[in-house]
């Protein structure tokens, strides 16, 4: 997945959160990823909107150009929004598995991306090529789960994978299963996702303990 530089917020799904509301969550993971540099208490805007306080789950993912520095997030809601951006977006400079920890001139220079999602909703599918004639390509982000495997793409893969094929395949292969295979016990949700992206630069955090900048 890469980042949208400079994206405005994208439409909100119905009932979802407003373009304003959207646009403070990037300040939200920003806040949270320096907080955790400078060894300090989050301290969030007191003005945040209410809206953020509710439930909610969402993805952080973190670019510096097109190389992703770091991508976590949450299926369902599981904490009040703001929460789970600040978590997640911890958690995606510092703990992916799949990346180094973020650096300071890293977070000074990345695009931060916030996803947040829509309610899962159950697809009542029975085998592969069905799903391929229900999945809306562009639009669907999809969670599938079978043999004791889970896996998920955001609506954001199908800039990579713009086909159906390709789509289903990849995340096939992503939960560890075989293109195509479909076990007795497979369920597939699908759900979208209102985006917005801060594209920085931002200044570098301070180092722990010091009042001045590195």
């Amino acid at each position: 997945m890469t980042g949208r530089r400079g994206a405005p917020p994208s439409p909100p799904p119905s009932g979802g959160l407003s373009p304003a509301t959207l646009a403070r969550l990037p300040e939200v993971a920003a806040e949270a990823i320096r907080a955790r540099f400078e060894q300090r208490p989050l301290r969030l805007p007191p003005d945040l909107p209410a809206e953020v306080r509710q439930p909610g789950a969402a993805f952080v993912t973190l670019t510096d150009g097109d190389r992703l520095l770091g991508c976590i997030g949450s299926l369902e809601p599981v904490r009040p929004l703001v929460d789970d951006v600040a978590h997640n977006a911890v958690q995606a400079a510092f703990a992916d598995p799949r990346m180094p920890p973020l650096t300071p001139d890293e977070f000074a220079r990345m695009t931060i991306e916030v996803s947040v999602l829509s309610p899962l909703e159950p697809l009542p599918v029975g085998s592969f090529a069905e799903l391929a004639r229900v999945v809306r390509p562009g639009v669907d982000g999809l969670v599938v789960a079978a043999a004791g495997r889970r896996g998920t793409f955001l609506p954001s893969v199908w800039e990579q994978l713009p086909t159906v094929e390709e789509f289903l395949r990849g995340l096939w292969l992503k939960a560890g299963l075989r293109p195509g295979w479909w076990p007795p016990d497979t369920r597939v949700w699908r759900y979208t996702t209102s985006v917005v992206a801060d594209p920085g630069p931002r200044s570098r955090p301070r180092r722990a303990g010091s009042s001045g900048t590195r």
